[in-house]
């Protein structure tokens, strides 16, 4: 997933669909849930592949053709604990926190072509990343959030939408976690 060549592999099937690409949501989480003493370099290697440098390459990937069209959205979804940083989870944290500076950093670069930037840092979405806490845990996990549930793919699918009906939004981080941080 993480790697450049399959990236740009992709990335070209995706073109013989759509020659070019108005928005691009780059959409790639994996942690590591233990003590960073435990984390082997294997492991953050392949966390940081999944979570930033996948980012790097489909952007790579696209961007050429929205610097020429001057037009274009790139909507990174990112943590809160980019935001704030978890215990336990100092590689997610560390990669997502990435991902916060690098879409504030590439929102000024590419703004002057008329490309937004932004990222959604996202809380407790209920996904196959969380399928490793058990009932208790997602019950107590849930009494943490203030609106009671965890966020639904949809919920970040709106604000993904929120995003691209605001043309003059960039280099944002915007928060979506049911009120938890």
């Amino acid at each position: 997933m993480g790697s450049a060549d399959a990236v740009a592999a992709t990335a070209e099937e995706i073109r013989k669909d759509f020659p070019s690409m108005d928005v691009v949501v780059n959409n790639a989480g994996i942690s590591y849930v233990g003590l960073i003493t435990d984390l082997s370099p294997a492991e953050w290697d392949r966390i940081v592949s999944v979570n930033l440098s996948a980012l790097f390459y489909t952007t790579k990937a696209f961007l050429p053709d929205m610097v020429h069209r001057k037009a274009g959205a790139i909507i990174n979804i990112s943590s809160m604990w980019g935001n704030v940083g978890a215990s336990c989870e100092v590689a997610y944290s560390a990669t997502k926190g990435g991902v916060n500076a690098y879409t504030k950093a590439l929102a000024k670069e590419v703004a002057p072509s008329g490309i937004t930037v932004n990222a959604i840092a996202c809380g407790v979405i209920d996904t196959e990343m969380n399928g490793h806490l058990d009932a208790d845990e997602r019950a107590a996990l849930m009494e943490e959030i203030p609106m009671g549930r965890f966020g639904t793919p949809e919920d970040v699918g709106q604000a993904v939408l929120g995003i691209l009906s605001s043309p003059y939004l960039t280099g944002q981080i915007i928060t979506l976690d049911g009120g938890y941080l």
